[in-house]
């Protein structure tokens, strides 16, 4: 994963429209009309007052002109200044933004409006728009004789499983939690009915049963859910009758807002039930569940029950609704929009939404899903049904998990910055940002280098989506071209990152993935595998985001270049730690993988240039498919041209003793950490541990054999006759480096850093598991080179049969015995390890399943 912070996974009031409407016209039928008849019997001294009076108006007219032009003449010299101070790190890119395209306005934007875009609760649900109406699910759960609350996707509840078997990314989905004892199923609908208001209706059902060899039988004889809705803008949350009596009317709360309209909270279930309620007055509705526990407790202690005091704060504008009943236990929760309209029809669409309509819409939006998955990925002939349950559940939780954020990043200041603010960061300027995420208990938010890979997976399903979120990262770009690579927007995102990680480094890039997702695009468009209607709007999303797409190409090529014409390092290194190993390169995604153990200026990385490879090579594609000028997509043919040139490649990267690709730079291969007393200034002794070199390093390969050997071979650089390509077949299938029954390591066993910790506390990441997003692109590699005509072809599909049967095989194995896709997965005994509930470029493996990789 991206970066150390990537590494902790140890770590209203009743409506006032019509009050509003009366003041209105009571205001505009009060007019004072002057009387414009002269008296013409007035004497001198009466002419002269009104000839005065006259003046002074004039006069007084005059000067507050002049006041103001002078006002803005002031303004507008000023302004140029203060643009001028503005850190150009916290400038805008110059150019239409691509969310505001057409094809993202209109039906588009409105149907994506409410969704399930807080991936980091267990449910919840909100719109897009920066202060949002948002909705939740809690529940009380038991762990060792204990109540916990169930709110925050964290790992230490330990739910045996989560996650969305189903969604569409639209308006459907289906989620699993098995926690201790019993299982919870939540459906997701969204509706777009006559007389709603933006963005549509949406319903929830909750459906509990327990397990029939629970061991907390006695404590589970009942539930308890909270749903709750709040108000991020602050607007007071009305109760309705449904909240202190459920059986004489189903609407729990009411409220209106300028984006919906008027709109209400239902509550249906034909079980019997008991309902409590809490309101709140909190702009923090991040610390939501502790306000919930502190109610819960009180009343506890008062009265030694699990239950909501019924009562609310002054003008709440969070509800919050227990909703009690014995096991098994069912209930439809259903919004609806609109309310304070003529034509709303309420009633009809709360039963719409709820009871056996529900029922209905529920059963024909899952097998929509599971026909669309069958037309997109076609495993039915290829694998098992236990396969193919998990390739569901990779596209659903990855749809499901796509998350709605606004708020400003923290950009770490240079030293050599002028500005002297109270911390050492500046605010980039405030952002939305729609996106998919890794993980949704580790790390749920936005992180640049993950996301193309998500895309990958994410256009097979649904293109505009795609190019909704791909739009929304480059609409974060500065005006240097720079993108934060690690998005931490908003209370509730900030809230799950620890302080020390959450600043951004402008020096800093991630690879530029979202150029794989572009590229396959462009090339189905040119193998014409897209409908008029796909093309059309592909083209005109590049045609805007080019200008975008080439400064982000610009600052790579500027930034990142190294000393050596045609060479790339990643900035960002600390050459001056005594702590690491090897110190980390954050920036390239693949964090503590070995590079040069001395960080310098004359290093040389492999990966960098396959990256911007394919930058230039997609960045040329496009041009062509733009007609952009002839000598714009000429620059860019003769860069991926130049960083084609296979000679030139082999003659900075490639080492002939070992038949393999390595970076270039300072190093030494006799470095070690070792313990040394520290004086702290106390009378107790201590000691850390610190690195320490044997040797001086020199300007070398750096002879580390893993991932990062394989770019060219990943970048399909090598040409397919050539002895080089079979000595990169002989290292993946060999045992002894990097292969094994599970997945290709990351590092090789000859390592003299395989599974050694870069720290004390840094047990190694991409020095031996297995990761996902690498083994799709070597795959990718492989499934080409056993189409093309040369000496190795059959070699590469031998060993690209058995990787994919590894791979499929380990992933689908540990998804049944866990109930989860992992974050990477161990070598030796293929565990899944890290992150669980990782649906990120893990769910690469149902791209797979279906054998769709690059056609280019």
């Amino acid at each position: 994963m991206t970066g150390s912070s990537r590494r902790t996974a140890r770590s209203r009031i009743k409506s006032s429209t019509d009050v509003d409407n009366d003041d209105d016209r009571s205001v505009s039928s009060i007019k004072t009309k002057p009387n414009l008849r002269l008296r013409r019997d007035r004497n001198k001294d009466q002419n002269f007052i009104q000839i005065l009076d006259v003046n002074l108006k004039v006069l007084l007219c005059f000067g507050v002109m002049a006041f103001l032009f002078a006002l803005y003449f002031i303004s507008s010299l000023i302004q140029p200044i203060e643009e001028a101070q503005r850190p150009r790190v916290v400038t805008p890119f110059p150019a239409p933004r691509l969310m505001d395209l057409p094809m993202f306005q209109g039906e588009h934007k409105e149907s994506l409006y409410w969704g399930t875009y807080r991936p980091h609760v267990y449910l919840g649900i909100r719109a897009r728009t920066p202060q949002s109406l948002v909705a939740g699910l809690m529940w009380i759960g038991v762990k060792d004789g204990r109540y916990l609350m169930r709110h925050v996707c964290q790992d230490t509840d330990e739910l045996k499983t989560y996650g969305w078997t189903h969604h569409n990314g639209r308006d459907y989905g289906h989620q699993i939690l098995g926690d201790q004892g019993m299982t919870l199923t939540t459906s997701f609908l969204k509706s777009k009915g006559e007389g709603s208001g933006y963005g549509g209706d949406w319903a929830v059902r909750v459906h509990v049963q327990r397990e029939k060899s629970s061991v907390n039988e006695e404590m589970l004889r009942n539930v308890h859910l909270f749903f709750y809705m709040a108000d991020e803008d602050g607007n007071a949350l009305s109760l309705g009758r449904g909240a202190t009596d459920i059986h004489v009317s189903s609407v729990l709360a009411f409220g209106s807002r300028t984006d919906v309209g008027g709109w209400q909270l239902n509550l249906e279930s034909r079980d019997d039930l008991e309902v409590r309620y809490a309101g709140f007055r909190t702009s923090d509705i991040h610390n939501l569940s502790d306000l919930v526990q502190a109610n819960l407790g009180a009343q506890a202690r008062q009265f030694g029950r699990l239950q909501l005091s019924d009562t609310s704060e002054d003008s709440p504008n969070i509800l919050v609704f227990q909703i009690s009943a014995g096991i098994p236990f069912e209930a439809d929760i259903a919004f609806v929009s609109g309310t304070d309209l003529d034509s709303s029809r309420v009633k009809e669409r709360v039963s719409s939404l709820t009871g056996i309509l529900l029922t209905s819409q529920l059963n024909e939006k899952q097998k929509e899903f599971d026909d669309k998955f069958r037309r997109c990925f076609n495993l039915s002939e290829k694998l098992d049904a236990e396969s193919v349950a998990v390739g569901k559940a990779s596209v659903g939780n990855m749809l499901g998990a796509i998350g709605y954020f606004y708020g400003q990043s923290k950009i770490s200041l240079p030293k050599t910055s002028n500005l002297k603010p109270a911390d050492s960061y500046i605010s980039y300027w405030p952002a939305e940002l729609y996106t998919a995420v890794p993980s949704r208990p580790f790390f749920p938010r936005g992180f640049l280098w993950d996301e193309g890979f998500h895309q990958l997976l994410i256009w097979h399903w649904d293109i505009p989506i795609c190019l909704d979120i791909i739009g929304h990262w480059l609409d974060l770009m500065n005006i240097d071209g720079w993108i934060p690579r690690e998005q931490i927007l908003g209370t509730e995102a900030l809230s799950k990152v620890p302080a020390e990680f959450v600043l951004q480094h402008p020096t800093n890039g991630n690879p530029p993935t979202l150029f794989l997702a572009l590229r396959d695009l462009i090339c189905r468009m040119k193998r014409d595998k897209f409908t008029a209607t796909e093309n059309n709007e592909i083209s005109s999303f590049l045609e805007r985001a080019f200008v975008r797409l080439e400064a982000w190409f610009q600052w790579f090529n500027t930034t990142q270049s190294g000393q050596d014409k045609s060479s790339y390092f990643w900035h960002g290194r600390d050459n001056a730690t005594n702590r690491e190993l090897n110190p980390k390169t954050l920036s390239s995604g693949l964090d503590d993988y070995p590079r040069a153990s001395h960080p310098s200026e004359e290093e040389r990385h492999i990966d960098l240039r396959c990256w911007m490879l394919l930058a230039a090579d997609c960045m040329h594609s496009i041009s062509e498919l733009l007609e952009n000028g002839r000598e714009l997509g000429r620059e860019y043919s003769l860069t991926a041209k130049l960083l084609s040139d296979f000679e030139l490649l082999n003659q900075m990267h490639f080492d002939n003793v070992y038949g393999a690709y390595f970076d270039f730079g300072n190093h030494t291969e006799k470095v070690r950490l070792s313990w040394q007393a520290v004086q702290t200034g106390g009378n107790y002794p201590s000691r850390e541990l610190v690195r320490e070199a044997l040797e001086d390093p020199v300007l070398r390969l750096v002879p580390h054999i893993g991932y990062v050997s394989l770019f060219p071979f990943m970048g399909r650089v090598i040409p397919p006759d050539s002895w080089i390509l079979e000595k990169q077949l002989e290292l993946i299938a060999n045992r002894s480096l990097l292969w094994t029954d599970f997945g290709l390591r990351s590092l090789a066993k000859t390592s003299s850093l395989y599974m050694k910790r870069n720290t004390e506390h840094d047990p190694p990441y991409w020095r031996g598991p297995i990761w996902m997003n690498m083994n799709y692109l070597i795959l990718s590699s492989l499934h080409h080179y056993s189409k093309e005509d040369g000496p190795y072809r059959e070699r590469a599909e031998a060993i690209y049969n058995d990787l994919r049967s590894n791979l499929i095989r380990n992933v689908v194995r540990n998804y049944h015995q866990t109930g989860y896709l992992w974050e990477q997965y161990d070598q030796k005994k293929g565990k899944g390890k890290g992150a669980r509930l990782f649906t990120g470029w893990t769910s690469l493996v149902l791209l797979i399943m279906a054998e769709a990789y690059s056609e280019c």
